[in-house]
């Protein structure tokens, strides 16, 4: 879940542009605008990146280093995945997909280290206090507290709502195809460990849609073994929001 660093397939401070084959998410977006819910484009975007590389550390900045608006289609971390998966979902257009990415990343949608989401529980909220995302409520959820700390950003509390592993499991019919999900870390210094999208196989088995570090790639793995390898305890679901229809008038 850390985004410090790493070598862009392309960036620019105030834009970004892909170094090659810029049309890639362009023709992604193009086709997917043909699927009329959010949950089918972010399934059958994130399907075309099944395959796609993992690498840990995909952004760049610092709090010695200026930060780069990174967007890259050549690898991906998990977080990185769902982002760019769930901004190409929403826009129309790159243009919008740049926009709608920069609001996910980064507070107001500023380019600078010390706005962007280094907790994926602030990714969430902002997602949520946005309206791009909305949560998923299953119940029983619980509420927890975490003391975390990450980095030299200092030690903070957390409070999460969440759902038991048991609970999710249990309510299969309650997802969608390209939900996000988040996996609470039992670390107590550490909010989520690990984030993808709910997907779903023969006979709808629940699947988890992700970049795994550990296969190398965008894979998709079966929750339950995934849960169960991990120790996984809790997670947040949220749903993607339908984007306001366009003014044509």
């Amino acid at each position: 879940m850390q985004l410090i660093a790493g070598m862009p397939l392309v960036g620019g401070v105030g834009s970004a542009a892909f170094a090659r084959e810029r049309s890639l998410i362009g023709d992604l977006i193009a086709e997917a605008r043909t699927l009329p819910l959010a949950a089918e484009r972010i399934s059958f975007i994130s399907r075309s990146l099944l395959g796609v590389r993992y690498q840990a550390n995909t952004l760049i900045g610092g709090p010695r280093h200026s930060e780069v608006f990174v967007v890259r289609d050549d690898a991906f971390d998990c977080v990185t995945f769902c982002e760019v998966v769930l901004a190409a979902a929403l826009a129309r257009d790159f243009a919008e997909f740049e926009t709608s990415l920069r609001r996910m990343r980064y507070r107001h949608g500023d380019v600078k280290w010390e706005e962007r989401n280094h907790y994926f529980a602030d990714w969430t909220r902002r997602a949520v206090d946005n309206n791009v995302c909305r949560p998923v409520l299953m119940q029983p959820s619980v509420t927890i507290q975490k003391r975390v700390r990450w980095h030299n950003l200092g030690t903070r509390q957390v409070s999460l709502t969440v759902i038991p592993r048991a609970t999710l499991m249990a309510n299969k019919n309650l997802l969608l195809d390209g939900d996000l999900i988040g996996f609470v870390s039992r670390r107590p210094n550490l909010d989520f460990f690990h984030a993808g999208l709910i997907a779903f196989g023969s006979g709808r088995e629940l699947m988890l849609r992700h970049a795994s570090r550990r296969r190398g790639r965008v894979v998709d793995e079966r929750m339950s073994a995934f849960v169960a390898l991990s120790g996984v305890r809790y997670v947040t679901v949220l749903r993607a929001a339908e984007p306001a229809a366009a003014d044509d008038g």
